[in-house]
């Protein structure tokens, strides 16, 4: 039994990750699918684009609330059931992973969705504290000076595994940072391109503004991230 809970951890995770808090509050606000409009991407940064600041403020603080919960919720249970440390330590790294996954190809939402990058602050922010503000601070300076959130995102999650090792070593919690971080940079492949070939859309322009529904077959995105 205590080698399962680690993965009924990862499992839970998953399943509350997989809930697309985008699609949820657009519906209940009646706003728009934010799947349909704009980059189609279901995060905080495109139902801004409703028009909407407090229904994507409520988003990116469900998002990052998804990532956070699992986590801490793993580790109280799997230390009430008395487990080794290594064994609290594995079950709430997997939790974490589990919901960011959860996010990327959520169970409820036909596997359609967002990049992950509130989802993951929540996780980083569950397995160490001063990891989530150290990786949270590095996104803020990024965008700060370059204006481009995509590349800010893109900076945080290269450095996030180098400060977990540098400062706190190895562990459980370095596989999920990595694999976060993989995830994170790959989700962004189409942001990295239009980075490269300098179009990529800045913070700040045009915040609320809608774009045409995306064109089936076409790959999504316009430098925003969730």
């Amino acid at each position: 039994m205590t080698s399962l809970v680690p993965l009924l951890a990862a499992v839970a995770g998953y399943l509350v990750g997989s809930l697309s808090f985008a699609v949820i509050v657009s519906r209940v606000l009646r706003l728009d699918d934010p799947r349909t409009y704009g980059s189609g991407n279901p995060g905080a940064t495109n139902v801004l684009r409703s028009g909407s600041k407090f229904a994507a403020i409520v988003t990116l603080v469900l998002d990052t609330v998804k990532g956070l919960l699992p986590v801490l919720a793993a580790r109280w249970i799997a230390t009430r059931l008395g487990l080794s440390a290594d064994a609290v330590l594995w079950s709430a790294a997997l939790a974490g992973l589990g919901a960011f996954v959860g996010h990327l190809w959520p169970l409820w939402f036909r596997f359609r969705g967002g990049k992950g990058v509130a989802t993951a602050a929540g996780v980083l922010l569950g397995l160490n504290p001063w990891l989530g503000l150290a990786t949270l601070a590095t996104w803020l300076i990024i965008a700060a000076f370059f204006r481009y959130s995509s590349l800010a995102s893109l900076v945080a999650a290269a450095f996030a595994p180098f400060y977990q090792l540098l400062i706190w070593g190895a562990g459980p919690a370095i596989v999920t940072i990595v694999v976060l971080s993989l995830l994170l940079v790959w989700r962004h492949a189409a942001n990295v391109s239009r980075l490269l070939a300098g179009t990529e859309s800045r913070l700040g322009g045009r915040p609320g503004a809608k774009s045409a529904p995306p064109a089936a077959g076409k790959r999504k995105g316009r430098g925003r991230t969730d």
